[in-house]
């Protein structure tokens, strides 16, 4: 069966390409020959020792007995169509192209070999270059093999070769830099030495605040052989350049405001300052602790005097600095009020903004506060708890029988306690701040009633402050005095006020007239009782204007300056009492 279907696929293609076969005649040995193909596939998945024989079996095998459904006729149309594909691929792979009338299939077939024929083109320029190569390495080989060379002068030239190399690698030419008679360093050129130098003398004159140039007949340049590894770089040359200047050090400086405070040679001291502080300031109830100033620390080269111990910094860093503040005059200010606020007097006060006028000050008005100052300023906040008084509320009830702006107490009232949690803010120790956290009612506090005059006060009642009782000048302040003459006593209660006989003399304040008539070294005397504790004295009248029990309002003219009683001249003597106790008049004059 072998032999019989050799025989048949060998005469395939001798009647296909006879001269006069029909295009019919070709493509059905083309289908024989893929017929043949199939029974030969079939044969190996069926594990048989034969092949089918002939195309007859395997149509009879491929078309059962029977009328073909639709189904069955495409299937069979697309097996034909596959096959054929594949026989048209399969002669291309081959290069044996069919025959064909079809413009398509001759176009592809064109492609195909020119492709083909670039390909081999393209192999044989490639085996060409080769064998050039080739040639070329083999002329070489032939050189080297004419000439033969002596151990001894081989050996000779390569140990040569290897010292020459081992020598490169390992020396080379730079430059000795000596600094002061003392090597600082090497490097591979004088340039590289220069340009170092430029840069520590631009260092040391940053450092010194001023121009800083190195003498050259400190620094020597020497060329000479060196191992590779001896060869610094320009930045290893200029450390050892900056540290034989005795004049700046490498340090860590400490600004606080932008202001240098000092400087140390060791790394991360002036940091575990910092924090020494801020442990200091805090306790275990501090919620933050914060510097006011910027604080920076700086790493680089600083004049060596500025070097100084961490706890002359940490000494300076808790003094204080004098700096000029200034203040701005607000409404209802004084004079003494801003000095007693700044803690100066107002001497001291007018001594810092010389040329005002005490009594007159305008607002808007800058003054001049020297002040000390601390060099850091710490702000903690911490958190207290603690037990507050709740004020009482005031729940009056109006009577006549009070006078307008009088009060007065039937049930008086109690605080309340609460318990509270606040963050309370301290600036370099002293509070600013107050935020209450929570606060929990212990105790409720209990309202105080109080009675509220509606009465308009009388005209004559005591205002509460005095005037001048009359116009002159003080011939004699209160207190211990020299008698002149022998006159008067030597512990003078109250002040004189000299002026000519008959100027008027006016009530102080108002009140109710005690005494009026004559008093043994007072002459003719006027007393008004203010109804407050108070009660003024108007001594050396020469006529008086007023009678026991009657009530004068403030500035009520009551009597006409003399110098009736002890008296060396024309003068009122004028008395401030408080409970009997005589005061010094001028504490509450205007």
């Amino acid at each position: 069966m072998n032999d019989t279907l050799k025989k048949q696929q060998d005469a395939v293609p001798t009647d296909a390409a006879k001269p006069g076969s029909s295009k019919r005649t070709l493509l059905q040995n083309i289908e024989r020959s893929e017929t043949q193909r199939r029974l030969r596939q079939k044969r190996l998945e069926w594990g048989c020792e034969e092949e089918l024989v002939d195309a007859t079996a395997w149509d009879a095998y491929r078309e059962p007995a029977g009328k073909l459904n639709v189904w069955q006729k495409l299937f069979s149309k697309a097996a034909r169509i596959s096959r054929r594909w594949k026989h048209v691929r399969h002669e291309q792979q081959t290069n044996h192209f069919p025959e064909s009338n079809r413009l398509p299939l001759q176009i592809l077939f064109l492609l195909g070999g020119v492709l083909h024929m670039w390909s081999s083109l393209l192999h044989e320029r490639a085996l060409k270059r080769r064998r050039k190569s080739l040639a070329r390495f083999s002329g070489l080989r032939n050189w080297l093999e004419n000439r033969r060379v002596h151990p001894v002068v081989f050996l000779g030239t390569s140990g040569l070769a290897v010292a020459a190399v081992v020598a490169v690698s390992l020396y080379t030419v730079g430059v000795t830099v000596t600094y002061n008679g003392r090597v600082v360093g090497n490097v591979s050129s004088e340039s590289v030495a220069a340009a170092a130098l430029e840069n520590v003398q631009s260092i040391a004159s940053e450092a010194l605040d001023g121009q800083y140039t190195i003498s050259d007949s400190l620094v020597q340049y020497t060329s000479n052989i060196m191992l590779r590894k001896d060869v610094e770089d320009e930045s290893a040359l200029k450390e050892e350049l900056t540290e034989s200047i005795d004049q700046i050090t490498h340090g860590y400086s400490l600004y606080v405001g932008g202001e240098f405070i000092g400087a140390t040679p060791y790394e991360g001291a002036l940091e575990e300052l910092i924090q020494q502080l801020i442990n200091a300031a805090s306790t275990e109830n501090t919620v933050s602790c914060t510097f006011e100033q910027d604080i920076d620390i700086v790493e680089g080269y600083v004049a060596t005097e500025k070097i100084m111990n961490l706890g002359h910094i940490a000494e300076v860093l808790y003094s204080t600095k004098m700096e000029e503040v200034t203040y701005t005059v607000q409404k209802g200010d004084t004079w003494s009020e801003i000095a007693q606020a700044h803690g100066m007097t107002s001497n001291e006060l007018l001594a810092l903004n010389p040329g005002y006028d005490i009594s007159k000050l305008a607002i808007g008005e800058v003054l001049v506060m020297s002040a000390a100052v601390p060099y850091l300023t710490i702000t903690v906040t911490e958190q207290e708890r603690y037990v507050e008084d709740i004020p009482y509320d005031i729940a009056y009830t109006d009577t006549p029988d009070l006078y307008i702006g009088d009060f007065k107490v039937i049930s008086a009232g109690s605080y309340g306690v609460a318990d509270v949690v606040a963050n309370v803010t301290y600036v370099n120790g002293e509070e600013t701040e107050r935020t209450v956290l929570s606060s929990v009612v212990l105790k409720e506090s209990v309202a105080e009633q109080q009675l509220r005059g509606t009465t308009k006060r009388p005209t004559w009642h005591a205002t509460g402050s005095f005037r001048w009782p009359a116009s002159g000048r003080v011939t004699s302040k209160f207190g211990p005095r020299k008698s002149p003459g022998g006159i008067g006593s030597t512990n003078h209660k109250g002040i004189d006020i000299g002026n000519k006989k008959g100027t008027p003399i006016y009530a102080a304040d108002g009140g109710k007239v005690i005494y009026s008539g004559w008093m043994s070294g007072f002459g003719y005397l006027v007393k008004i009782d203010h109804q407050n504790g108070y009660v003024t004295y108007y001594g050396h009248c020469s006529k008086l204007l007023v009678k026991v029990g009657d009530k004068v309002p403030k500035g009520t003219k009551i009597a006409e300056i003399g110098s009736t009683g002890t008296a060396t001249g024309n003068c009122l003597h004028f008395e401030v009492r408080y409970k009997n106790v005589a005061k010094n008049p001028l504490n509450y004059l205007p």
